[in-house]
């Protein structure tokens, strides 16, 4: 060994074994991926198996199982620890496997991989990343913009990059991808933001590594070359790294909706989500629980539900000033007994409660589809909502219900 090298050595030691040190000293590196996958690498390693070997085997002592891969810290000890390493020890450095890289586990649906983000609707255009700036996502998500997606930060360069490819792959309406937030140099290394933009515009080399980008870990193991090929040719990348006005990102938002392209027509993913064209009911199934009459009390401004037993009997009177507090009250007295029969009762309780701010007349609707006869069974249909909407409409005045010939 050189002089030099034993001297970048000697310099890198003290650092490595401050920052186990500090991972050891904090609960939420215990079940991170990046303190055991750090562990893993460095055992393997000349400086793990002397100098290392106590704090090594002390950490070993409190790792628990893994509950997630990178929380995306602005200091993470273990790679601060990594990378004094692999500047030390270049050769033995590019070697080592230092970040967590397994595939995550996919599920059902869409979108099949876990992250960090909220998704707002399925048939929409744009997936918005922010970066590092999760208040962003956060206030983004709170609006819910028209022709936004999904919405979402983005931590690492490895990752954090492959769930992105593959969750946008797995909705043929994502057409769009908004880059924007703060791309902030970590002492952990990442750039993601550069690294996405460096896959956007050249891919990946032979070694599954992002050509041209900067962070210390652009490694694409989980994904194919042809998913990132068919990723750059579906998506149109809007660069706004450092942007955090929300006006801007929604501008380009509403550029990205009048020209989008429509559905990706060429199948890049294994997931599929099933569209389902729903019908009009054609059975009208009684709900055992009894039915609802439903009306506005236009003198005091408030909603009335009168619940009457499948015998004509009225046991129960409701009044609030919200649909929500009425439902609710309905759900928790055991009202209820249908998912249909709610529903129908929200809607009417939306109807009333519109009638009460504008003035125009409220008439309860009936419920959908045929009465049904002989004995229920549990298949989907509308519910029972008794004589008043099921024999004919009603008609209210300011004093109560009366029931149409």
């Amino acid at each position: 060994m050189s002089k030099s090298a034993q001297e970048r050595r000697v310099a890198a030691l003290p650092i490595i074994q401050e920052q186990l040190s500090a991972a050891a000293a904090a609960p939420k590196c215990h079940v991170c991926g990046c303190l055991r996958k750090t562990v893993e690498a460095f055992e393997g390693t000349a400086l793990g198996r002397a100098e290392l070997t106590q704090a090594l085997s002390a950490i070993r002592g409190l790792l628990r199982p893994t509950e997630y891969d990178c929380l995306g810290c602005s200091v993470c000890y273990p790679a601060i620890a990594a990378n004094a390493f692999s500047e030390a020890c270049p050769s033995e450095g590019e070697a080592l496997d230092l970040c967590p890289t397994e595939a995550p586990a996919e599920r059902r649906g869409w979108p099949p991989l876990p992250g960090h983000y909220h998704v707002l609707r399925y048939r929409a255009p744009v997936a918005i990343c922010t970066l590092g700036s999760a208040t962003l996502a956060e206030r983004i998500a709170e609006r819910a913009w028209e022709g936004v997606s999904v919405v979402g930060t983005l931590h690492t360069e490895n990752l954090g990059i492959e769930r992105i490819v593959r969750n946008v792959l797995a909705n043929p309406n994502i057409r769009f991808l908004v880059l924007c937030g703060e791309d902030t140099r970590q002492a952990v290394g990442h750039l993601p933001g550069q690294s996405l933009v460096s896959l956007f515009e050249n891919g990946l080399d032979e070694g599954a590594r992002i050509v041209g980008a900067r962070g210390k870990r652009p490694v694409l193991k989980n994904v194919r070359k042809e998913q990132v090929e068919v990723f750059r040719r579906k998506i149109e990348l809007v660069r706004l790294i450092g942007v955090e006005d929300e006006a801007v990102i929604l501008g380009q938002v509403s550029r990205c909706l009048e020209s989008d392209p429509g559905p990706w027509e060429h199948s890049s993913a294994d997931i599929q989500v099933p569209v389902i064209v729903a019908t009009e009911p054609r059975r009208l199934v009684p709900d055992p629980s009894g039915f609802f009459v439903v009306y506005p009390d236009l003198l005091r401004r408030r909603l009335i539900v009168e619940h009457y037993t499948r015998q004509d009997v009225l046991d129960c009177v409701l009044e609030g000033v919200t649909p929500a507090a009425l439902y609710s009250e309905a759900a928790n007295r055991g009202l209820l007994s249908r998912l249909d029969h709610a529903a129908y009762l929200g809607r009417e309780l939306a109807r009333a409660e519109r009638s009460i701010e504008t003035g125009e007349p409220y008439v309860q609707d009936r419920a959908a589809g045929e009465i049904a006869t002989g004995p229920i069974d549990a298949s989907p249909a509308c519910c029972y909502c008794g004589p008043a909407c099921s024999t004919g409409e009603s008609t209210w005045t300011e004093s109560g219900p009366g029931l149409s010939p």
